[in-house]
């Protein structure tokens, strides 16, 4: 049996990863490849990210809820359309990753985290919500990030201190190992070449069935 035949037409995958990791490249090879759709994180429509990276304190309560917003729709197309689809990022990485972060770095005030969290609490933190089937990690060098950073040439994220995306990948690393929302299948980015070889789309195909397949008999059981 091939091992594409045994991830359920209705799954639902979201890779996660800090910026500049491959998500966008992986979540469309794997939506291609398993004849999913797509949900992409919108950047070129974003009204507030180039704001955000001239001014962080001024502009990270409005860019970190207009995310978790537009996520959050997203999130309920996914379950309406009936699943099949690969994410671009988590909704999880929303809060535990980017608005802690501008907190706790004293980029946010107390009271828009707290107002923030209100919001993020009230969409994933009921029994209501459905989590994805599984989560990619997806994780690489902190050297070989910023290369692909560099190379992507975007000058908001170019012109960003390094310090930044230091601190992001670190928080990254720390989140992971704590992480339980649903199965992690963590892929070296290092080990695969996902734009030009098919054999590594289809080594990570083989991972997620056996990852999916494993869960489905913990549920048997």
């Amino acid at each position: 049996m091939n091992k594409i035949d045994l991830i359920p037409r209705d799954t639902v995958i979201a890779i996660a990863g800090t910026v500049g990791i491959g998500k966008t490249t992986l979540a469309k090879r794997l939506a291609e490849v398993l004849h999913f759709r797509t949900s992409l994180e919108e950047i070129d429509n974003n009204p507030y990210l180039e704001k955000f990276y001239q001014n962080f304190e001024r502009w990270s309560f409005h860019l970190q809820v207009y995310f978790l917003s537009e996520r959050f729709k997203n999130q309920q197309r996914i379950y309406e359309a009936g699943g099949g689809f690969v994410q671009d990022r988590s909704i999880y990485e929303d809060h535990d990753i980017f608005a802690r972060m501008q907190y706790e770095t004293g980029t946010m005030t107390e009271i828009d985290y707290q107002t923030y969290y209100s919001l993020f609490e009230s969409m994933v933190m009921t029994p209501y919500f459905q989590h994805p089937d599984l989560l990619i990690y997806l994780e690489g060098s902190f050297d070989d990030i910023l290369r692909r950073i560099q190379t992507r040439g975007r000058k908001m994220e170019q012109e960003t201190p390094v310090s930044y995306w230091e601190e992001m990948y670190n928080r990254y690393d720390n989140w992971i190992n704590q992480f339980q929302a649903c199965p992690v299948l963590r892929i070296n980015m290092k080990e695969y070449d996902i734009v030009y070889d098919p054999s590594s789309i289809a080594m990570i195909v083989d991972k997620i069935a056996e990852k999916i397949s494993c869960r489905d008999k913990k549920d048997i059981e």
